[in-house]
């Protein structure tokens, strides 16, 4: 079972071209949005949906794939874990934000 652990899989569409960070070493990361949707059905039967938007942060040779490969409302699914992190903001104010870090990533048809 520890191989379930904070394993998380999504298909969904990215909601902007992926942002290219490069470090001074050669190494390089990939961050972008994506959008996943849901939908139910109300108390009086009418049709929900809601899309959640998740922050993906790939890392080593699949930035590459991305790079060349994946674009805004492009549809993929990965396969990452959950992090979090917390930082403070110019005001000093402690911002938070929870990422996928993605280890698997499959291109899938579409856009």
């Amino acid at each position: 079972m520890n191989a379930l652990r904070n394993t998380v899989q999504l298909i969904g569409r990215l909601g902007q071209d992926p942002e290219i960070v490069s470090f001074p070493d050669g190494n390089k990361l990939a961050k972008f949005s994506m959008a996943t949707d849901d939908s139910y059905k109300d108390k009086d039967g009418n049709k929900v949906e809601r899309t959640y938007w998740h922050n993906v942060v790939v890392r080593g040779g699949l930035v590459e794939i991305v790079e060349k490969y994946v674009a805004k409302g492009k549809e993929i699914a990965i396969e990452g874990k959950l992090t979090n992190r917390s930082w403070d903001d110019k005001d000093g104010n402690k911002q938070y934000i929870t990422e996928v870090f993605c280890n698997e990533l499959l291109l899938l048809g579409g856009k």
